[in-house]
């Protein structure tokens, strides 16, 4: 299985390639491993991390691994020095409150995996690069802040389907409801009156049925693959 993307979100290296050909197989066999791997893999592999998606917990990990990033890339954009100077106040006050609800996702789903398996359970943080991203240009800043929430939406509508308890389907129903909210105002800031984002591939992320997109892990973890510098493996993938 394959997915296009636009030339911004494409991988530049190795590891790209392995995240996206790797978990697009989608096997459910559980002596089959999808793995992620860079271009120095001895060194890279030593830090990689495992989800699977056999258990909730799995899933859960998976949605901490994104709210890592969307956190760690909003406090980096508020904490930059030319953050007052690059956004007006309105846009200002915007990106604070999604630096803070990235923040609080975040939080939610380490406590949550803890309480349910174990400290030992929660992954680790991850090693993010926004090198990427000009900090001190609005363009560039809304630009990957759109890559993240639209990608966060469409994660959420596609991993929902591997959630056994309706509690944490509840919980993910309602985040993802957010990140919607978010995606739009992101959208909003780029171009006047827009409703919706821009879909993985290419065209809106609202389709002809009213629905937002539902992504695999595959196309997920390609489209945030330039962000990312730890290795991820994933394992027990449901097709």
């Amino acid at each position: 299985m394959s997915s296009p993307l636009p030339p911004a979100l494409a991988a530049t290296d190795r590891r790209g390639f392995f995240k996206r050909a790797g978990l697009g197989l989608g096997v459910a066999a559980a002596a089959t491993t999808l793995q992620a791997c860079d271009t120095n893999d001895d060194d890279d592999d030593a830090g990689a991390v495992t989800l699977d998606f056999s258990s909730d917990v799995g899933v859960l990990n998976y949605a901490y691994a994104l709210e890592q990033l969307e956190a760690a890339f909003y406090s980096a954009v508020v904490a930059d020095a030319g953050f007052g100077s690059t956004f007006n106040a309105d846009e200002q006050a915007v990106l604070r409150a999604l630096s803070a609800h990235e923040n609080i996702h975040r939080d939610f789903f380490a406590t949550a995996i803890q309480q349910a398996a174990g400290a030992a359970a929660v992954l680790p943080d991850l090693e993010v690069d926004f090198s990427a991203v000009n900090l001190s240009d609005r363009r560039s800043v809304l630009e990957a802040a759109r890559t993240f929430e639209d990608t966060g939406v469409g994660a959420y509508n596609g991993a929902g389907r591997y959630l056994e308890s309706a509690d944490y389907l509840l919980i993910a129903g309602k985040i993802v409801s957010v990140e919607a909210r978010h995606a739009s105002v992101i959208a909003g800031l780029l171009e006047t009156n827009a409703i919706g984002g821009t879909r993985i591939g290419g065209g809106s992320q609202i389709d002809g049925n009213g629905l937002d997109p539902a992504y695999t892990p595959s196309e997920v973890l390609g489209a945030v693959d330039p962000f990312v510098r730890t290795v991820i493996r994933a394992v027990n993938v449901p097709s």
